[in-house]
């Protein structure tokens, strides 16, 4: 489990350690920690949180699966989302809500354990109508950049992803980032 919150930590080690099928919890609060439990256990499955303090999960997730090729991820998150897509270009087999009842998360937890992916599942297409930046900001956004990356990767300012940002969570009738991703998933606008 790979987590910068402690609390975070305890929850899941508790969880985890309950289940039949899991032999051993470590965690990690970052990286450096996480690449040094995973050379010394060799873990069949990580848990990784997609936001990390200044790191990021998604990252973490490449970086342990060329150490360990056959290690299963599973990134977790209670503030953001991330497109099947990119978390399979990561390496990971799944994604999971912190919100999701404990039962739940095991059971993903488990199913990535023995090769199986996980995702939330996706609705079909709505009729909400975006721009071409529109659906560009919001790819940005599921990846988790904040606006200053947004604006740098699109040659914008950053007050003018602010205001698509603004015009997104209005058209996707959401209040912040993490429901507009969401939001995108659940109607198909995001892998």
């Amino acid at each position: 489990m790979v987590d910068d919150h402690d609390v975070v930590h305890w929850g899941f080690r508790l969880m985890l350690t309950q289940q039949p099928w899991v032999a051993r919890c470590v965690s990690a609060a970052s990286s450096a920690e996480a690449l040094d439990l995973t050379r010394r256990y060799e873990p069949h499955v990580a848990v990784i949180d997609l936001f990390l303090g200044d790191e990021s999960g998604v990252d973490l997730s490449s970086r342990l699966r060329s150490e360990r090729p056959g290690l299963n991820v599973l990134l977790v998150s209670g503030a953001g989302q991330i497109s099947a897509a990119a978390a399979r270009a990561a390496g990971a087999a799944g994604f999971v809500s912190k919100d999701l009842p404990a039962a739940d998360i095991a059971r993903a937890v488990r199913m990535v354990g023995l090769g199986h992916s996980v995702f939330p599942p996706q609705a079909t297409p709505s009729a909400i109508q975006l721009t071409a930046r529109e659906r560009e900001v919001l790819e940005h956004l599921g990846r988790g950049s904040t606006n200053r990356e947004i604006a740098l990767a699109l040659h914008l300012s950053p007050h003018t992803i602010k205001e698509h940002t603004s015009v997104l969570y209005r058209k996707l009738d959401v209040r912040n980032r993490a429901e507009a991703v969401r939001r995108g998933q659940q109607i198909g606008l995001l892998d």
